[in-house]
């Protein structure tokens, strides 16, 4: 009967620990990158903030890290007029395209200890990753149109993999 048991909860484990997709594209993930250049789908003078947090401008040059281990992670606006300072998310991937490895993923930002105040998070396309560079996509609505937001990260060279 033990041994069932065992096995059984193996099986559950493997099951569990997600595809090989999504466990290479994490470790890739892995790391310090830079938030290098945000872009809007369409053109126009929009001032939209961003995961309910800063602006474009204070976004971008925003330093990241990414711990795949345990889904959670940091990031630190800095800039005139910003406000300064580390937040904490945790993350959560979906899988969409086993054949290029790309997916949803869902990042709530948290406090320190990785509570959520509003348990509200935001949908995300990983668009592309590399090595040295990271696109995400966020799709909104615009006077009842579809708006894409762009975010373009770029991998920082002493990161540890």
């Amino acid at each position: 009967m033990r041994n069932i048991v065992m096995l059984l909860l193996a099986f559950s484990l493997i099951a569990c620990g997600g595809s090989k997709t999504v466990r290479i594209s994490k470790k890739v993930m892995k790391g310090d990158w830079t938030l290098t250049n945000i872009a809007f789908s369409e053109q126009g003078p929009y001032k939209l903030t961003l995961l309910n947090d800063e602006n474009k401008e204070c976004f971008e040059g925003s330093t990241w890290k990414f711990i795949p281990n345990n889904n959670t992670g940091t990031y630190a606006i800095s800039g005139v007029g910003c406000s300064s300072g580390d937040r904490f998310f945790i993350f959560t991937i979906d899988e969409v395209d086993e054949a290029t490895g790309l997916y949803d993923f869902l990042l709530k930002p948290t406090d320190a200890k990785g509570k959520s105040e509003t348990n509200q998070g935001f949908r995300l396309k990983l668009a592309a990753l590399s090595e040295t560079n990271m696109q995400w996509e966020q799709t909104t609505t615009v006077d009842g149109k579809p708006f894409v937001i762009t975010m373009n990260f770029s991998k920082t060279i002493n990161s540890t993999n």
